[in-house]
């Protein structure tokens, strides 16, 4: 008699029996128990599973329980904030800190931009603190760096060269490129976007037929692959071959050659998708942040300065999701109270430290994650410990390795090339690789972070095209390739 499970795996329930299979005339089959789990999915949930998205179940309740977080903090700093405000004698129970009446509408804005350069009322000071308190800035304690939220750029320098001396990302580039620096920098999506579109215009004068506005509304947002994809179905054109000897010199020659002179179909066709690529890459929340934060650097405005414009040009416009840095919102801060404390002696330092950096702008330290580094299993031991007078086993032992420890990079090449089969195409020979293979391929992967199937095969063998790897791509060493980007943008 055989025993079996039986499971039916569905994407909302499992099905499940147990049974027993006759092995003979003389035994019956029977099911000993079956049943059902169901695990009850929303839509939303239930498309995210279907398509691979990791995201549990209780991540909605997590987002929510963060929202009632936020807004029991925010709740404190206000409470916190009126009371200082009241102890000073800015704000009496009476004082209304709103706008109130007809034409009052957008006041406390005004207020907010006019109090940078010109005197207010203790009370109206008060309104634009309890404002700034409201909405103090995007702060985060990683880079992000995906394709949801974008690229977090901090390239302020960058972009006062490009506006000083009146040149492209591209010409910087290519500047660079000829100088025989290797660090390209990271630039906000406007002048990206900039430059985009001066080549469009000029390019335009020479391809009208290609580049026309439904095209150009057909490409926004989309990546490099997909933009020479559209390219391809809509007008028939593949994008030029770049098989110089630097590929990347000549990708940033065309930029540049794209501004003053006529291109080929086929170089327009590269230019346009590399670009829009490029552009799409530094997009997203952070990118647009990145974005703000610039302007207000170039048009030498505050926060609210921003978006007082904003509302004279159009009392409709929407406010509400543009965010700001937290450093823009401190910047404002200190304006404002710096031309205030010129007509009101009652805004002392003290007075100064304690709103901004007690209340209004404080944040906690994150806590401390160590407790949940596991201990090694190879490097570990079990004792008896007491604990309210009962005996528990506890193991010690040596903490894991961190995966940015240069040990376990190596620790992690080495994996991969003892597992690596080289295949011959012809005859599907496999074997592992030789030991003096691995080390060549060792000291190329300690300082890049990847390597690709052709390149590995390409550094090791004459002839490479006749021969295969069990892997698309070899893992390389992640912080040295992190270290050694960093030397190169110090030294360029």
């Amino acid at each position: 008699m055989k025993k079996i499970l039986g499971l039916d795996l569905g994407t909302t329930s499992i099905g499940w029996a147990i049974v027993n299979e006759a092995d003979n005339e003389k035994e019956r089959s029977e099911i000993i128990k079956l049943g059902v789990r169901v695990n009850p999915l929303t839509v939303d949930e239930q498309t995210n599973f279907e398509k691979g998205k990791s995201i549990t179940t209780n991540a909605d309740r997590t987002l929510k329980r963060s929202m009632r977080r936020n807004l029991q903090r925010f709740k404190l700093r206000k409470e916190n904030l009126i009371e200082i405000l009241s102890e000073k004698g800015f704000i009496t129970k009476d004082t209304l800190l709103s706008e109130n009446g007809n034409k009052s509408t957008f006041e406390t804005y005004r207020l907010r931009a006019k109090a940078v350069k010109e005197q207010i009322s203790l009370e109206e000071f008060a309104r634009v603190l309890l404002m700034i308190n409201k909405k103090r800035g995007y702060k985060s304690s990683r880079k992000a760096k995906s394709q949801d939220e974008g690229q977090l750029i901090d390239g302020m320098e960058i972009a006062k060269k490009l506006y000083n001396e009146k040149i492209t990302p591209g010409q910087l580039v290519l500047e660079l490129l000829k100088e025989n620096k290797k660090y390209i920098p990271d630039f906000y999506r406007s002048d990206l976007q900039a430059e985009f579109d001066t080549i469009w215009n000029f390019q335009k004068t020479f391809h009208a037929d290609i580049l026309t506005n439904e095209f150009k509304e057909q490409i926004i947002g989309k990546g490099k692959v997909n933009t020479t994809k559209i390219f391809l179905a809509k007008y028939k054109i593949y994008t030029a071959d770049n098989k110089g000897a630097d590929k990347r010199m000549q990708t940033y020659l065309w930029r540049v050659e794209s501004l003053t002179k006529k291109l080929s179909q086929e170089e327009l066709a590269f230019v346009i998708s590399d670009l829009n690529g490029t552009i799409s890459n530094s997009s997203g929340y952070l990118g647009s942040i990145s974005d703000r934060s610039k302007e207000l650097y170039f048009n030498k405005e505050t926060v609210g300065q921003y978006l007082m414009r904003q509302l004279d040009e159009n009392p409709h416009t929407k406010l509400k999701n543009q965010v700001f840095y937290r450093q823009d919102y401190l910047d404002e801060f200190n304006s404002i109270w710096e031309t205030q404390a010129k007509f009101h002696k009652v805004l002392s330092d003290e007075l100064k430290s304690e709103i901004r950096d007690v209340i209004i702008f404080y944040q906690r330290r994150l806590k401390s994650q160590k407790g949940l580094v596991s201990i090694c299993e190879f490097e570990n031991k079990q004792i008896e410990v007491t604990i309210d007078g009962k005996k528990k086993t506890k193991t010690i032992g040596n903490k894991v390795c961190p995966k940015s420890s240069p040990l376990f990079q190596e620790f992690k090449i080495w994996q991969i090339l003892n597992n690596i089969q080289l295949i011959e195409k012809g005859n599907g020979a496999k074997r592992e690789l030789l030991q003096e293979e691995k080390e060549i391929l060792f000291k190329e992967l300690n300082l890049k972070e990847k390597l690709s199937k052709g390149e590995a095969l390409k550094l090791l063998y004459e002839n490479h095209k006749d021969l295969d790897f069990n892997f698309k791509d070899i893992e390389g060493n992640k912080t040295n390739a992190s270290i050694f980007k960093t030397y190169q943008k110090l030294l360029n």
